[in-house]
């Protein structure tokens, strides 16, 4: 059940999320605990840390998917605003919708469930694709795209929502690297015009690459702050754990 998170006070605000001991689990169990700081508007965090660790849950949190069983979470913008993309795709890849549909979906807050499309709105959907790479491909069913192309969809849909906050679930695992780097300048131009970027990633090198603020877990909060002072911090927690 879609929990409500708490509201920030908006006029001059420079967070979008605030974090104090946070704790969040499943079933009355804490998988994740202890973390505490902000995610100042516009910036671009990588949330590392091993499998299992609660990364995936942070985000739950952070969409009001699961309520705080300790601290507290306070959120600047209502669910509706937020972008998300899932691990898990929202649907099967043979069900029967084109690719103009599904980007539509990003629009659902200005059309509704049952509003048509316009033709400005068939343009954006149009100018969404093109900047993914997949110009003209409205037409086709989703169930022709390859892996990457489909993620490229994805975050087409994302485009069209035009969400201030964008949380992205593991976007790139089993995506082809040209559809990584065409997905990568994306995100890039959406922090550049200031939106806040969350990424659950596991690539080192990419992380240290395109983004500047990284958030450390396992299970608690490790290290929160510049990725050149926490990733060197995570990679000496992982060699003590293979030496032990």
């Amino acid at each position: 059940m879609m929990q409500s998170v708490p509201p920030l006070p908006v006029p001059g605000c420079s967070v979008d999320f605030e974090l104090s001991n946070l704790g969040l689990g499943y079933g009355g169990r804490l998988a994740l605990r202890g973390v505490s700081g902000q995610f100042a508007a516009g910036s671009m965090t990588a949330i590392v840390g091993p499998n299992g660790g609660g990364k995936s849950t942070l985000l739950k949190g952070l969409l009001g998917l699961l309520a705080p069983m300790q601290g507290s979470l306070r959120c600047r913008y209502p669910r509706a605003a937020l972008g998300y993309l899932a691990q898990a795709c929202e649907v099967e890849r043979d069900f029967p919708i084109s690719v103009e549909d599904f980007v539509s979906l990003g629009l659902w807050a200005q059309t509704g469930a049952l509003g048509g499309v316009s033709d400005a709105q068939r343009a954006q959907i149009g100018a969404a694709l093109a900047t993914v790479g997949l110009q003209g491909w409205q037409p086709r069913w989703i169930a022709e795209l390859s892996g990457g192309q489909f993620q490229r969809m994805r975050f087409a849909r994302l485009w069209v929502q035009n969400p201030p906050v964008i949380l992205l679930d593991e976007p790139f695992t089993g995506v082809d690297e040209p559809s990584v780097d065409v997905l990568l300048q994306l995100l890039q131009q959406w922090h550049a015009r200031g939106r806040t970027v969350l990424a659950v990633l596991h690539d080192r090198e990419m992380v240290q690459r395109y983004f500047p603020q990284a958030l450390a877990l396992a299970g608690t909060q490790l290290a929160w702050g510049n990725t050149a002072d926490v990733l060197p911090g995570l990679a000496a927690r992982a060699a003590a754990r293979r030496r032990a």
